[in-house]
């Protein structure tokens, strides 16, 4: 655990002392797009952050191959290169995206070769594990599309939630969380070393992601573009195949008694395969109300609009840090629940624990619907946006009474000249009238 937890300081520091100067290069290098339509930041802010996140993956893998323990993972299995390869192929798309605005079909046809270039150095997914089943071995052709397929899933579904300040990287980093905690069980507990490179891939992309967020949370000062998003998506797509598609149940079958026991104690990591990744199952379905609702009005599923989840939370009426929050809420609830199902999947506190969270997270969705008539003597036991306005307006109210009364004592003022030092708001200069007020 020690050096899992060192691989992601690591990786977290150099991504956060990066992100800095590369936030200056992104201003000289002009990638600072005008706002469109479907933002909602107000300022243009620079891209290219995926930048230093890739250079913080590059340093973790570094630092991870010259560590004693993590150093088998680098001489048994080539997964690790594999990642880099298809990382460094993904991060030089998004980087000229966010340079230049490359056609959405181009970026379609750069996830499928990264992912290609994953599957030619062997990360794929070799077999299906089916509950009630058991082990189902698949071709290479099948193998191929479907570890292609669930990569190009999982990297769109983490670019469309990239919407507002911090909400990509901390619903990444929560699912990173939940996913290295369940790799590191099976890697540690079962002594099962197949599952070591992928608790290296959640630990290194959770130091990406904690690194990034100090310099992307509201406001931000700097986005991580479509060359971090993709990238993010990227690693975490790598880590679900290393642990779904390469772990043999057989090996679990010492612990639960059989095979389709082991399959049926594993079926929260086995999900991933089919939504994919129930981890991120908040990214993935508003990737396919997003489709869905293109498609229904007759335009291109990669048309952008203001349609997605995080849009809607900001026209009900939540504010922007409270919209990242109520994400991050979800997340945490459908990945770390799916963690404790597969920890002890009979235990029926977990299911009832589940079902309050979800009343709570439904509470708060429609919060801002409902406006509470507090009375004066609760007020100072609420939030202050349920008390300000009757206060503010009755301020508004005595203030405009008192300047009427003043008007009427002091009667009618001599007109002064503009121009005059010290008077009226005017300068040596002249009347600053002619500036315009901006507030």
């Amino acid at each position: 655990m020690r050096e899992y937890l060192l691989t992601l300081c690591i990786t977290a520091a150099v991504t956060y002392l990066l992100t800095g100067p590369v936030r200056k290069f992104a201003i000289v290098a002009g990638a600072m797009p005008e706002i469109r339509a479907r933002d909602v930041h107000r300022e243009p802010t620079p891209r290219l952050g995926g930048i230093a996140m890739f250079f913080g993956l590059c340093a973790g893998l570094l630092v991870a191959d010259h560590l004693t323990n993590l150093n088998e993972v680098f001489a048994k299995s080539n997964e690790p290169r594999a990642l880099l390869s298809g990382a460094a192929l993904i991060w030089l798309i998004g980087v000229l995206d966010d340079k230049f605005e490359i056609d959405a079909l181009i970026k379609l046809g750069g996830q499928m070769i990264a992912a290609g270039v994953m599957v030619v150095q062997g990360l794929t997914i070799l077999w299906l594990p089916i509950p009630g089943v058991g082990n189902v071995a698949l071709t290479q052709w099948q193998g191929t599309l479907l570890t292609v397929a669930l990569v190009v899933i999982t990297i769109n579904a983490v670019n469309f939630v990239d919407g507002l300040d911090g909400l990509a990287a901390g619903m990444v980093c929560i699912a990173a969380a939940a996913f290295f905690l369940y790799a590191y069980r099976i890697w540690y507990s079962y002594g099962i070393e197949a599952a070591a490179p992928g608790t290296l891939f959640a630990a290194i992309l959770m130091g990406m992601c904690l690194g990034f967020l100090p310099h992307n949370m509201h406001p931000a000062r700097i986005f991580m573009g479509d060359s971090g998003s993709m990238l993010i998506g990227l690693v975490l797509a790598a880590g679900a195949i290393s642990i779904t598609g390469q772990l043999d149940p057989d090996a679990l079958a010492l612990f639960t008694g059989s095979e389709k026991a082991a399959v049926h104690q594993t079926v929260p990591v086995y999900i991933p395969l089919l939504l994919p990744l129930t981890i991120i199952a908040v990214p993935a379905a508003d990737l396919v109300l997003a489709i869905v609702r293109r498609t229904w009005r007759g335009q291109s599923p990669f048309a952008a609009d203001r349609g997605h989840l995080h849009h809607r939370l900001l026209e009900i009426g939540h504010s922007h840090s409270r919209a990242v929050l109520i994400m991050y809420f979800w997340s945490a609830l459908i990945a770390f629940g799916a963690l404790a199902y597969s920890v002890n999947s009979a235990s029926m506190w977990i299911v009832l624990g589940v079902v309050f969270l979800s009343a709570v997270g439904l509470v708060l969705l429609l919060l801002p619907r409902f406006t509470p008539r507090v009375p004066v003597w609760a007020q100072q036991f609420v939030p202050p946006r349920y008390r300000r306005r009757r206060r503010a307006a009755e301020a508004a109210v005595a203030l405009e009474a008192g300047e009427a009364a003043e008007a009427q004592e002091a009667g009618p003022r001599a007109p002064v000249s503009a121009g005059v030092a010290g008077v009226n708001g005017a300068t040596a200069i002249g009347p600053r009238s002619r500036f315009v007020d901006r507030r």
